[in-house]
């Protein structure tokens, strides 16, 4: 049975479309998603995420185990800061796409809904004397609010002074009377703030938030403006863009991977990527036509199938179909004219230079 956040009343009462989500029953959409989308890119919005996983890694090792089960550098992270970062399969393959939070006596690492129990497996199974990993899922309420006005919505509700944190830094703070993490980051590529706190205090975050939102025309917003959000930024989506089928190479990813710090699971076979180079790469596209583009997807050129949809959706800035594949090179170049095809039809695509938006 699927579990529910702390908010499911709210959202079920705000008229949110519940669906079976990564093992939750999570909001799709509440109004349409093009309007929440818009919202999002023209005011604010708040996203219920709170399916997401968080685990916490302590211990005189645990800097040392981070390092190990992940591809980016951890030691770099200063105190309140975060990394994007992923973990990846001994051959190079992607376990998870994730967030390390860096707070002084422990690191907090936020992973994906779909692959909570997973990723606490294979953390669990290279832990090492010195560092404990605890998963503290169930018990955090994580609040994303984004868009250009998520600032002076949330500014309202804290002492703490919002501009000063800068992308990727974080800091421990006080809002709406509750103690949290107040995080400058977000999945829209829109300016904004994720909040973690005790599931306790969900309602009453949310309605504070809702109250101080209220002259911006605040939103909530499901999961289907999220995607085509992040699509439009192109934000890689695990289980389509990023897979244990997928390097990070191939994802274009190749900027978290640091291969000058000490040893990490997959090292040696993303070396060898680097050196041998990949085969495909992952690619925006827009469709010229009205055809929407799905997962599975295939590309094609010259009647030779070149390629195969990861993502795609409307995108509601551009008035325009688009989306990402993973192409064999060189046919990723941008500008190639390539085309869709699915269920007998075809449609004429080609590859643009992303972010969409």
């Amino acid at each position: 049975m699927d579990k529910k956040t702390a908010l499911y009343d709210y959202h079920v009462k705000a008229g949110g479309k519940m669906v079976s989500f990564a093992g939750y029953q999570m909001p799709i959409q509440y109004a349409s998603i093009l309007e929440e989308h818009k919202r999002v890119r023209s005011t604010v919005g708040v996203f219920d995420v709170s399916h997401m996983g968080e685990f916490v890694v302590s211990g005189e090792k645990a800097l040392e185990l981070v390092n190990y089960v992940t591809i980016n550098d951890a030691s770099k992270i200063a105190v309140n800061q975060a990394q994007y970062t992923a973990m990846c399969y001994e051959d190079g393959g992607i376990v998870d796409d994730l967030i390390v939070y860096n707070r002084g006596d422990h690191y907090y690492l936020v992973v994906n809904a779909a692959n909570m129990a997973k990723d606490f497996e294979w953390i669990c199974q290279h832990q090492m004397p010195g560092a404990q990993v605890e998963n503290i899922s169930d018990t955090v309420t994580q609040l994303a609010v984004q868009g250009k006005d998520a600032e002076a919505t949330l500014q309202k509700l804290t002492d703490t002074k919002l501009d000063e944190i800068e992308f990727y830094w974080f800091v421990n703070g006080r809002l709406a009377g509750v103690e949290m993490i107040i995080s400058r980051t977000g999945y829209t590529g829109e300016p904004g703030f994720e909040l973690y706190f005790d599931v306790e205090y969900s309602e009453a975050v949310w309605d504070a938030i809702f109250e101080a939102g209220a002259e911006f025309d605040i939103a909530p917003i499901g999961l289907g403006a999220r995607d085509s959000l992040r699509l439009e930024k192109k934000y890689c989506l695990y289980g389509n863009d990023i897979s244990a089928e997928i390097n990070p190479y191939e994802a274009g990813l190749g900027w978290i991977t640091k291969l000058d710090q000490g040893d990490f699971l997959g090292k040696a076979a993303l070396e060898k990527v680097k050196a041998d180079g990949t085969t495909r790469r992952i690619a925006g596209f827009t469709v010229n036509g009205r055809m929407i583009p799905r997962k599975g997807y295939e590309i094609h050129l010259g009647g030779k199938r070149v390629g195969e949809v990861t993502s795609g959706a409307f995108s509601p800035i551009l008035d325009q179909n688009i989306g990402l594949a993973l192409i064999d090179k060189p046919h990723n170049k941008i500008g190639t004219e390539l085309e869709l095809v699915a269920r007998g039809r075809s449609m004429p695509i080609a590859t643009v230079k992303t972010p969409f938006v």
